[in-house]
């Protein structure tokens, strides 16, 4: 199972998307505000956007939230201006790393995250250096528990996906970007609400750590993941799943 299946699974047992919702929300504004500056305001001819949107309403946000990160966007209300940079990094055990950020500074963002890479065995890497092991899909997991697999596989093929992946209790749906919205709907018709649904950074080979090394990875990723400007950590790590319940104990 690669690193970003493995931190989504670890983020719903830990119940992080409840516990955090605030900074859900913070995250989710920054992207309406970002989608809305670089593809307008009207969600029908942005699709960025109408994605975003869609997440904000999953994550329960308020409508008016909603509008208002839309509205500075589109510059019709004051707001901060955030720019969108990708970081590339090692991680312990040589693990490839992509932190999303949206900073309004980035000189202290690229400072804070190289201190807490160097802390838990990591380094930032020049641009371009793990970008290439990485493909951008559509990524979709369905608990196998809720699907039929025949009736999963025929409504994503269908919607648009490029494979259905056996991945233990779960079902990963691949796709295209373009594709990721309609795929989503085609799941949510069958009356399944994905366990995860993002467009992805999809490592094409992982890197297995075990014991210190892989605790160490798993602080980092939480490290990351709590930090104010990222939006997004990819990675390539593979971790038994006796490495994620003792990083839970």
């Amino acid at each position: 199972m690669s690193g970003h299946s493995k931190w989504a699974s670890i983020k719903h047992k830990k119940g992080a998307l409840d516990a955090k919702r605030g900074r859900i929300f913070t995250r989710i504004i920054k992207e309406l505000t970002v989608a809305a500056r670089s593809g307008g305001g009207d969600p029908d001819m942005n699709p960025r956007l109408r994605t975003i949107i869609a997440d904000a309403k999953a994550a329960n946000m308020p409508a008016e939230n909603i509008k208002r990160a839309i509205r500075r966007g589109t510059g019709e209300e004051p707001g901060v201006s955030y720019e969108e940079v990708s970081y590339e990094a090692y991680g312990p055990g040589g693990a490839a790393v992509i932190v999303d950020t949206l900073t309004d500074n980035k000189n202290r963002t690229v400072g804070e995250l190289r201190h807490m890479l160097e802390k838990h065995g990591g380094n930032l890497a020049a641009s371009g250096a793990v970008s290439w092991m990485f493909s951008k899909k559509g990524y979709i997991v369905v608990e196998k528990s809720k699907a039929d697999e025949e009736k999963l596989m025929a409504a994503v093929l269908e919607a648009g996906a490029d494979d259905l992946q056996d991945d233990d209790d779960n079902w990963e749906v691949l796709s295209a970007p373009d594709a990721f919205v309609s795929v989503k709907e085609a799941v949510k018709k069958l009356g399944i609400e994905p366990a995860t649904a993002e467009v992805s950074m999809i490592p094409q080979n992982l890197v297995k750590l075990e014991g210190k090394v892989a605790q160490q990875m798993l602080r980092l990723m939480e490290a990351l993941d709590d930090h104010d400007d990222v939006q997004h950590v990819w990675s390539n790590f593979d971790i038994e799943e006796k490495e994620i319940e003792a990083s839970l104990a």
